[in-house]
């Protein structure tokens, strides 16, 4: 499994993402791509430390049964749910979305040798290979969705 910790995997996400435009039409779901770069900033936000998303604590379910899937090998399938507070209830601008996201990836760019980035708020304790990966398979997800 790739993890955004690595430089040329980070560079790859940056160019996919670069590829998109407000054309770009979803392959499933039914996330435009303005609700997609702005859902991804999530992830990206939570390892950052900037937003919790109302998460105070770990969720037990959640870990028991989901967690290993966010950073193996495994790719999500076509259409799985997203959580509530990362899902966009309005039409998202594209542009200005896009810039945020590659802006967050950017400051996660300038720290890819950090140690150490914490605690999840839902999911608690991850290690820094867990974290890359994570982020790298939910990025991969949604680029694959939006076919670059």
């Amino acid at each position: 499994m790739k993890s955004i910790f690595d430089e040329n995997t980070f560079k790859e996400v940056e160019e996919r993402i670069n590829k998109l435009d407000e054309n770009t039409k979803a392959q499933w779901g039914k996330m435009s791509v303005g609700q997609m770069a702005w859902h991804c900033q999530g992830p990206l936000n939570i390892m950052l430390g900037k937003n919790h998303y109302g998460m105070t604590k770990p969720n037990w379910f959640a870990i028991l049964f989901f967690k290993k899937s966010l950073y193996n090998d495994k790719p999500w399938r076509k259409g799985l749910p997203t959580a509530k507070f990362l899902k966009a209830a309005e039409e998202k601008d594209f542009k200005s979305e896009k810039v945020a996201l590659l802006e967050l990836l950017s400051e996660v760019g300038d720290q890819l040798d950090k140690e150490n980035w914490g605690k999840h708020p839902g999911f608690g304790y991850f290690t820094d290979d867990q974290w890359g990966r994570m982020q790298y398979k939910h990025l991969n997800h949604h680029l694959r969705q939006f076919g670059v």
